[in-house]
């Protein structure tokens, strides 16, 4: 526990408690908003480009608007910083080292911190990949999605299969031993065999973690609009039974989606699933702050267009803050949403948290959730226990679960 020492208390005495509790870990997302071909189920903030896009102004743009938000770090180590996507393997690796170098100089690096790249097949090679590794990044994500041939052209990716397998190859080659894949399940046509098919060869790579989600049609996508023929429910089902059975072989399963050797979970989306603190730079980038006074917790969402974004930063000022939001809007979580936006997140970890936890990150008293704990241990979907968690039976009923906090 922390000690205070004040002129009430000179001695510093252990039973007068933290005049405050501690700001919570602190990452950084980096959003890179170009692809080479808008996915038809993405609902991410994403643009085809054609030729090239203005890579260079938008560096410049992305340390300007962490120049911004300079004013929640308040003293922090960055934790982790990840680059996503859109497709954030466009960028060439000059560009990742000079963004990297003006981060430092804004905000200090934990010695152990975590430095994700997503990277999409087709869109690397293995110097690429070396350079990336050089520059700082050392974590990449590769948006695999399927190894099967058919199913990438249903999804409309880019790639193939051999081009898949290639990229994971590659990553190894450049020394790249904290590497994740992304397979999604649930695709047009899939059954059990072919879902199981993909999780067999990613893991014949030993890779340390893997993310394996269902395909979900979002609103403002093609796919929502022009729906696919998806598995029936009944199959879906088994796709999960499989997949889940066959990974628990080989990986821990951490969070909903999310499985891992040991010591390989991915420190940045812990950090988003502990109630951390993120600060989102880029087109369209989302960030979750807390003010240093513990005033309020808040939202930020940056400008979606990229042409927008960087105009933003024309003749900005180094050091200039813009309280009002000059790249987005922050928002204040009103305290009523805070319980809700805490749980959300938090129960996606299978661990759980402390319930020390909650009043650390929401600054609300644990009594003000009483309630909610109590009906659902009866329920049977929490734990007993020091540990706000789910047992095996809310796990899967997840989204019953906190739609009693509504």
């Amino acid at each position: 526990m922390t000690v205070v020492t004040n002129e009430t208390n000179p001695t510093g005495a252990a039973d007068i408690p933290p005049l405050i509790p501690p700001l919570p870990p602190l990452s950084l997302y980096v959003h890179i908003p170009w692809c080479l071909r808008k996915c038809p189920y993405c609902d991410f903030n994403s643009h085809t480009f054609k030729d090239s896009f203005p890579e260079s102004e938008y560096i410049n743009a992305l340390i300007q608007d962490l120049l911004q938000d300079q004013v929640y770090i308040n003293g922090r180590e960055l934790h982790s910083i990840f680059f996503g996507g859109g497709t954030p393997s466009l960028l060439s690796p000059a560009s990742v080292h000079r963004l990297l170098s003006g981060v430092r100089e804004l905000v200090t690096f934990s010695p152990t911190i975590e430095i994700s790249l997503e990277a999409n097949p087709g869109a690397t090679d293995v110097v690429k990949f070396r350079e990336y590794h050089s520059a700082g990044v050392n974590r990449l994500s590769i948006g695999i999605q399927s190894f099967n041939d058919e199913h990438l052209r249903e999804l409309g990716r880019v790639h193939d299969g051999r081009q898949a397998r290639h990229a994971v190859e590659t990553a190894a080659l450049a020394g790249f031993d904290n590497l994740n894949l992304d397979l999604m399940h649930g695709l047009p046509y899939q059954d059990s065999s072919s879902a199981l098919s993909d999780l067999e060869i990613a893991m014949s790579y030993g890779v340390p973690h893997l993310s394996w989600y269902e395909l979900t049609l979002e609103p403002n996508t093609i796919f929502y609009n022009q729906p696919p023929e998806l598995p029936s429910e009944n199959e879906l089902w088994s796709i999960h039974k499989a997949g889940t059975s066959y990974l628990s072989d080989h990986l821990n399963q951490y969070e909903i989606s999310a499985y891992s050797k040991p010591g390989f979970e991915c420190r940045h989306n812990v950090n988003y699933w502990s109630f951390g603190d993120y600060i989102g730079i880029g087109a369209g980038a989302h960030g979750k702050l807390t003010s240093a006074d513990f005033g309020q917790i808040v939202r930020t969402a940056k400008t979606r267009v990229p042409d927008h974004y960087m105009q933003h930063a024309g003749g900005r000022r180094p050091g200039q803050h813009h309280p009002n939001g000059k790249f987005g809007t922050t928002q204040q979580i009103e305290t009523s949403d805070l319980p809700l936006e805490f749980m959300m997140n938090c129960l996606r970890l299978k661990s759980g948290l402390p319930e020390a936890g909650f009043t650390d990150r929401t600054h609300l008293p644990l009594s003000s959730i009483a309630d909610f704990l109590q009906r659902n241990k009866e329920r049977g979907l929490l734990r007993q226990g020091p540990v706000i968690q789910t047992t095996a039976k809310g796990y899967r009923y997840l989204n019953s679960l906190l739609e009693d906090l509504v």
